[in-house]
């Protein structure tokens, strides 16, 4: 009985996250109604969004081994895989805690979650047109490279489409609001990213009188 009970109950989260997972294409393809229902309706889940942001990360990693020379070229030994991914991750984080931290003084209703959720929600557009269009690229010719340029950033259009969309349904902004709030928040990245390099900064120089005032003593000794 209890691993009827078990399995039961397994069997319904598993159905609760493929569904999630569905809904990210209606949020895509309805970006007012499905990011509202996302959250205030509560049909979207972190595994789901986990899953997509996973999902956009192995994309853009497969374009650097798969996609045709003509359009990328890769120098292998100079790329750090781990720097790499993080070049995706830390953009991501800054843009959500930026938006989160702004529209929270401003009456903005998204919590810290939903931004993540619905961020990762919006990227779905990548995964599911950069893919092909990988494997697209080793049989168009040079000639036709531009219909490859053209699809490729269209990916990116409609991700930004849908991550601005998201924010002023979670948040509940007018328009002009959220579009303000996006400058804003784009804004607030780069002053999250000097704080940052200005507090590594310290640390080093820290470090480093440290180091050579030890090194002193030692000498002294």
């Amino acid at each position: 009985m209890y691993a009827k009970r078990k399995t039961y109950v397994k069997n319904e989260k598993m159905n609760e996250y493929l569904n999630s997972l569905r809904f990210a294409f209606y949020c895509m393809s309805h970006p007012m109604d499905g990011f509202w229902d996302l959250t205030h309706e509560k049909r979207g889940s972190y595994a789901a969004a986990n899953t997509i942001l996973a999902l956009t990360l192995i994309v853009r990693i497969m374009k650097l081994r798969f996609t045709s020379f003509i359009f990328i070229t890769v120098y292998w030994e100079e790329l750090n895989i781990f720097l790499y991914i993080a070049s995706i991750i830390f953009p991501l984080a800054l843009w959500v805690i930026g938006n989160w931290a702004l529209t929270t003084l401003f009456d903005g209703k998204g919590r810290l979650g939903q931004v993540y959720m619905a961020t990762c929600y919006g990227l779905l557009p990548y995964p599911v047109i950069q893919l092909p269009l990988m494997l697209i690229s080793n049989v168009v010719t040079v000639d036709e490279s531009e219909f490859y340029s053209v699809i490729s950033a269209i990916s990116l259009v409609f991700c930004g489409v849908l991550i601005i969309t998201a924010m002023g349904q979670i948040h509940e902004f007018s328009g002009a609001k959220n579009i303000l709030f996006t400058i804003a928040s784009l804004f607030a990245m780069l002053v999250m990213v000097f704080i940052l390099l200005l507090f590594f900064s310290m640390i080093t120089q820290g470090v480093a009188y440290i180091v050579s005032l030890v090194r002193e003593m030692l000498f002294r000794m």
